[in-house]
């Protein structure tokens, strides 16, 4: 198991199997994990459960020789089944201290926030990271309306003593300027899920983001 007091959220892939170009989730983190993603969360809204598993299992082989932690998304069962690294948890699914609970200390759970106040909610619940979104509005999450915004991530990041990501179109055009405004990583779906090649994709948006740290 990954120990989850030295994750490097720098580079959060997000998979995304409708925007990968026809290729599988496993084709893009492979390729992504070469231009140096350092955390892999496996969404899948439309698979089955024995399908979302299987491929699973093959990632979490693969990341595990490389020791990157895999989160899945929103699936409890799934992450149990899989002994994978953590959840991610947005509104809409089970309360994160009831998920802390079902899946013990060790691993780590993640949970979508939008306000300063469900990011304070969301630590005390438990969690050990948050995904700040929208940064900027996506096309991957149409449901939201306003974005946070460059300016909105100081006064979030200096509410709470856990990591930030954010999500929400970034890219490598964008995530200097928002590391350099206190995010602890990018987590990015369609700028390497979309890209031609998301080796390169991902070695591009890492180096925005070691720039923006003085790495």
């Amino acid at each position: 198991m990954y120990d989850k007091k030295t994750v490097d959220y720098s580079l959060y892939l997000v998979t995304d199997r409708s925007l990968s170009l026809g290729r599988s989730n496993f084709e893009v983190i492979q390729k992504a994990v070469r231009g140096g993603v350092t955390l892999v969360q496996l969404r899948e809204k439309e698979a089955t459960t024995k399908v979302f598993y299987q491929e699973g299992l093959e990632i979490r082989g693969y990341l595990r020789t490389r020791n990157i932690p895999l989160i899945i998304n929103d699936r409890i069962d799934i992450a149990l089944a899989l002994d994978a690294d953590g959840v991610h948890l947005g509104r809409e699914d089970m309360p994160i201290d009831v998920a802390r609970k079902i899946l013990g200390p060790r691993k780590i759970i993640g949970a979508s926030v939008f306000t300063l106040e469900e990011a304070k909610t969301a630590e005390a619940m438990g969690a050990d990271y948050l995904g700040l979104s929208p940064i900027f509005l996506t096309g991957t999450k149409p449901e939201l309306v306003g974005q946070i915004g460059i300016e909105g991530i100081a006064s979030l990041k200096e509410g709470v003593q856990i990591p930030v990501v954010g999500i929400g179109s970034m890219s490598q055009a964008n995530a200097y300027e928002a590391v350099k405004a206190g995010l602890d990583g990018v987590a990015v779906v369609s700028a390497i899920c979309s890209h031609e090649d998301p080796r390169v994709a991902a070695e591009e948006i890492k180096k925005e983001v070691l720039r923006a740290k003085g790495e």
